[in-house]
């Protein structure tokens, strides 16, 4: 089991930054891939962005890419994610996940364990 708590949600102006962070408790992150997520109202939820295991492969959905980043710190249990110039459409609840198998790290079904989720809103 993994437990998975998502902190730095809140409110953000548009073209400001947040950071979001997952800490994982249970068995050993580093053995790991892990993903963000993130669902708005009355939309899925969608893939947002991915770092394996070690930290090497990385990432992201074209709607993000150049503006958000990724990381893990494997010595701290805890996992990232920058939003540097976040717009309102970035709004949503942000959900981390973790994986152990494999098959596509963009499909919510493959992953194993998530957390609550963190409320993300940006105001324009």
């Amino acid at each position: 089991q993994v437990q998975l708590v998502e902190s730095g949600g809140g409110l953000v102006q548009a073209g400001g930054s947040l950071r979001l962070s997952c800490e994982a408790s249970g068995r050993t992150f580093s053995s790991y891939g892990m993903g963000w997520f993130r669902q708005a109202p009355g939309k899925e939820r969608e893939f947002v962005a991915y770092v394996s295991a070690s930290g090497v492969g990385i990432s992201y959905a074209d709607s993000v890419k150049g503006r958000f980043t990724i990381s893990r710190d494997n010595t701290k249990n805890t996992g990232y994610l920058q939003m540097n110039s976040p717009k309102p459409e970035d709004t949503a609840v942000y959900y981390c996940a973790v994986r152990y198998s494999g098959g596509g790290y963009f499909r919510a079904d493959n992953y194993d364990y998530w957390g609550r989720g963190t409320q993300v809103t940006v105001s324009s």
